[in-house]
């Protein structure tokens, strides 16, 4: 047995699966099989297709409804239980607030308190309309756009781990530009472990965590941030009060799911630090690595 790999570029991230299997053969059709699956679910997901089923509802009028797969009105409904839990602070309507902004660090001017305040109208996860009887989903208000970019990549990974583990495959990755989802054991009977970087130097790696039959999410600033009358903004957006936090440049978060691990790392991302770790000692078999704007490390009370 040896480890294969493949890269591809998908969903806004570079992929690398990989997985252990005894021929080259065997390896390709798996490996192939995990990047169509990641290609299907960026078509079903994306803002930007104009066939996607996102574009769908992003395009329904208020209080009109239209009719999903029931594969999209699933997470949809995953989508709503998690904001109901983290009391919306993952919310999958903000993405109108985040095109209120710029995040390159370049030169950066804050939007007019109006605008956000005009804004918010069309934020809230309540505002979602969802009919079971035949699977379709709008909103309430004029304006309201949803967005999987918290968690699609994570729902991606999950399924082909779960492809993978319905072939036969005993042990693999897949890692979602550091976003790592992973089961069994490397060849040499080791776990498969992911790197927790520093935010102010993503090459530097703080430290290294093992992972068996579970999940990594990392919500980050150093890619997207900008500085701001001398403080430091991220790239997340408070969708209560429809501003940039500050405070925190990254949180990690270990679950048995990357999709769950995914919105958890929002959601605790715009808790703050304390609020966060209250929440997540109080999640099953949920762990939280929470790096401060001053480059403290704090851990959840389970973390070993």
């Amino acid at each position: 047995m040896k480890v294969y790999t493949k890269v591809e570029k998908l969903m806004g991230s570079v992929f690398t699966l990989g997985i252990a299997a005894a021929s080259d053969s065997q390896a390709a059709q798996l490996l192939d099989i995990g990047i169509a699956e990641i290609r299907r679910i960026e078509d079903m997901l994306s803002e930007f297709k104009p066939d996607s089923e996102t574009i769908l509802i992003n395009r329904s009028a208020p209080g009109k409804p239209v009719t999903v797969s029931a594969e999209c009105f699933a997470i949809i409904k995953r989508s709503l239980d998690m904001s109901k839990l983290s009391k919306g602070d993952f919310d999958i309507t903000v993405s109108p607030l985040k095109k209120l902004y710029r995040f390159k660090n370049t030169a950066f001017a804050m939007p007019a308190a109006e605008e956000i305040k005009s804004t918010l109208q069309t934020i809230g996860y309540t505002k979602i309309l969802t009919d079971e009887a035949v699977q379709a989903v709008g909103f309430i208000a004029e304006g309201m756009q949803i967005s999987f970019a918290a968690i699609g990549k994570g729902y991606a990974a999950d399924r082909v781990k779960m492809l993978w583990k319905n072939a036969g495959v005993l042990s693999g990755y897949i890692n979602a530009s550091g976003d790592l989802c992973a089961f069994g054991n490397k060849p040499d009977g080791q776990p498969w472990t992911v790197g927790i970087a520093n935010p102010d130097n993503p090459a530097e790696i703080l430290f290294y965590i093992p992972l068996k039959d579970s999940a990594v999410a990392t919500s980050g600033d150093y890619e997207q941030h900008f500085i701001h009358e001398g403080k430091r903004y991220s790239h997340n957006i408070d969708p209560h009060s429809g501003l940039p936090i500050s405070g925190i440049k990254s949180v990690s978060v270990f679950s048995p799911a990357a999709e769950l691990s995914d919105a958890l790392a929002t959601a605790v991302y715009v808790k703050g630090i304390s609020k966060g770790m209250d929440f997540i000692n109080q999640l099953p078999h949920t762990h939280c690595i929470i790096i401060d704007e001053d480059n403290q490390v704090y851990g959840s009370e389970q973390l070993q």
